[in-house]
């Protein structure tokens, strides 16, 4: 039987419960969780004791349930607003983020090393999102329609609304996260103490970090009554604390001028500490004698930091200072080869080190021309800081609350200094902007606008001199000769040997630009399937003559493809739900005449969505391109003999197939 894609997402809730049952076979009957049996195994009897201690609030479990629904949503390639479509590792998607969250979860499962959010604040006038359970793509595009809303405390609802806006959407982040995972959230006053707790449920009380104090301002508010703000939180949660590990912050310049080497030791510079410390212990209080025969003892109150047997062991390792006379009361030698290479960070982060609010908004005045097109942008160097404790030269980071692209515009600066080669995944609801803004008035209608616009100049902000000419000339050859086509117009011979396939990755004139740093970026946009089968919207009607109708037009596989899409529409939404990342190359071939794409550098997919396939064409392909899996239309065979005939040729090779 050859397996049909549904076009949904990761079904979450089959997942756990899989999960749940090979572990706990006996729990799970029929299909159904067995909740009081598996609570006896794990010694939780049912006492009906419902003075428990937890965290409620009204709309939690629609919350829950909203999260684990699976989308029938797709992602829209636009290579048209992208850079360097053809090699970027990048990715900027338009969309809820609820959404998409959904649709990465089978592509991204457990790969992504950091998350940094700046989620709203709630502060009465930021959009908080409004979830549709029944169709929530449809209420994103009534959403992306509307100007900002604001979420007044007269409502009555204050921090519910922000709750349930918050609360699924960590829920699905969390699953993206590598087992050595972090998640770094920016927040104030307002929601910090619910997001402590939404958070020790989501990721668990032992995954706990640390809670940073930002010094986001420097001079004060006269005008505020009490006190004047001059701090944000970030709370910062792992994925399995056990297994984090901090890189620490780089040391400075500063910290080794501090260490030297008067004696020539030649385990090289060091630097001395205190050999003596409190309180008083007194097996530990001994007189000691200098080289210059004066006799010591610790201060009053306070004892050796070491017993006399390791003091001696010391002394014998040239590891206890005297001074260059040979009078001084010792101290401990500590070399700079034995000091840890990152420093470890405190949890109050000063304004001269990460940047404040009024920096940030500078610095991306001046990105754009000396004109303010966002507010409240979140310093480079402060998302830098967090990137750089917890993620390694390849890491992928994620920002589902991109806003003005700061976490990107941070991830390249830092591969810029470092030589990494991390990777960015931005995601941003298109917010419109005030007709009255700055930003509106300069061409940006909404909030992505300004993203992508960030994220391009300082790519080329960042690139050197030559590489800056030299990627100018080339986008001026590629502008002139393909006019922004994904690929090129020529047509593939037929006999065409694995080693001359047509290829957008090796064959892009901008592919050898600045190859240690990617500053490119594949955008795409969230919307409903490519597929009417997929496509819910079209069938949810009580009027039965126009499900019927909707039906009989299946019979033709073209009329399954909405008018308005794209053969490559269709590819990217199936690699989607077949959990291949965007960032794949994707390569258009010819076979016998049909029109195919290769998916992956090692041939991943092999998708072909054309019909009339003869089982001769399905050989060739199978030959040829050697895909892992083949995905094929349900009516691209031109009878059932190839139909049959396909399936013992792709099984002979071990060749997946499924269809569409």
């Amino acid at each position: 039987m050859m397996e049909k894609l549904d076009g949904g997402s990761l079904d979450l809730e089959k997942a756990n419960l899989e999960k749940l049952q090979s572990v706990f076979p006996d729990c799970v009957s029929e299909g159904k969780l067995d909740l009081t049996k598996l609570l006896a195994l794990l010694g939780q009897y049912d006492d009906n004791d419902f003075e428990k201690y937890k965290f409620e609030w009204k709309g939690k479990n629609e919350s829950l349930r909203l999260a684990q629904q699976r989308s029938m949503g797709t992602l829209r390639p636009c290579p048209e607003e992208s850079v360097d479509w053809d090699t970027t590792q990048n990715l900027y998607i338009e969309g809820d983020n609820l959404e998409v969250l959904k649709l990465l979860q089978t592509a991204y499962y457990r790969k992504v090393k950091m998350i940094y959010i700046d989620p709203p604040y709630n502060t009465g006038n930021d959009f908080v999102y409004e979830d549709d359970f029944a169709d929530p793509i449809a209420k994103y595009k009534e959403v992306t329609a509307q100007t900002t809303q604001s979420n007044p405390e007269t409502m009555g609802r204050y921090h519910t609304n922000w709750l349930n806006m918050i609360y699924p959407r960590l829920r699905l982040a969390a699953n993206l996260l590598t087992d050595d995972g972090v998640i770094f959230i920016s927040i104030d006053d307002n929601e910090v103490h619910n997001l402590r707790k939404v958070c020790d449920e989501v990721f668990g009380e032992e995954n706990f970090v640390s809670q940073v104090i930002w010094e986001r301002a420097y001079a004060p508010v006269n005008l505020k009554k009490h006190f004047s703000e001059s701090h944000d939180f970030i709370l910062c949660y792992a994925k399995k604390l056990d297994v984090l590990s901090c890189n620490g912050l780089k040391r400075s310049e500063d910290a080794n001028d501090r260490y030297s080497n008067p004696d020539n030791d030649p385990r090289g510079l060091w630097t001395s500490g205190d050999l003596s410390v409190g309180p008083a212990i007194e097996d530990k209080i001994y007189e000691i004698i200098t080289p210059s025969g004066r006799k010591v003892l610790p201060p009053s109150g306070y004892c050796w930091r070491y017993s006399k047997e390791k003091f001696e062991e010391a002394l014998l390792d040239n590891r206890i200072w005297f001074g260059v006379e040979g009078n001084n009361v010792p101290r401990i030698k500590r070399f700079l080869s034995d000091v840890k290479e990152g420093i470890t960070p405190m949890t109050i982060w000063k304004h001269p080190d990460v940047g404040h609010s009024q920096s940030a908004a500078q610095n991306l005045k001046k990105l754009f021309d000396n004109k303010a097109f966002f507010d409240y942008p979140k310093p480079v160097d402060l998302i830098k800081r967090c990137i750089d404790l917890y993620t390694n030269s390849d890491s992928v980071i994620l920002d589902f609350f991109s806003g003005s692209g700061t976490t990107a515009h941070a991830v390249m600066q830092l591969n810029k200094e470092d030589g990494g080669n991390r990777k960015f995944i931005m995601v941003q609801l298109p917010e419109v902007t005030d007709e009255k803004s700055e930003a509106y008035k300069a061409g940006y209608k909404n909030i992505c606008e300004i993203g992508k616009e960030r994220i391009r100049r300082a790519g080329t902000a960042l690139m050197d001199n030559e590489q800056l000419i030299s990627y100018n000339e080339k986008k001026s050859q590629t502008e002139n000769t393909n006019d922004g086509q994904l690929f090129a117009d020529e047509e593939l011979d037929n006999n065409s040997p694995l080693s001359i396939i047509h290829s957008t990755l090796e064959n892009s004139p901008l592919s050898t630009v600045n190859n240690k740093l990617d500053k490119g970026f594949k955008v795409f946009k969230l919307d409903t399937s490519n597929l009417k089968t997929w496509d819910p919207t079209l069938v949810d009607s009580d009027d039965g003559q126009q499900i019927d109708m909707f039906i009989e037009r299946l019979n033709d596989m073209n009329d399954t493809i909405k008018a308005d899409r794209t053969d490559m529409d269709m590819v990217y939404e199936i690699m989607l739900k077949m959990g291949v990342p965007p960032t794949y190359p994707v390569s258009r071939v010819k076979i016998n005449g049909k029109t195919a794409y290769s998916v992956g550098e090692e041939y991943l997919l092999l998708i072909c969505l054309q019909d009339g396939l003869t089982a001769e064409t399905i050989e060739r392909m199978a030959e040829d391109y050697l895909p892992s899996k083949m995905i094929l239309s349900e009516k691209c065979f031109a009878d059932d003999t190839a139909m049959a005939n396909a399936h013992y040729i792709l099984k002979e090779r071990e060749i997946e197939l499924k269809l569409v």
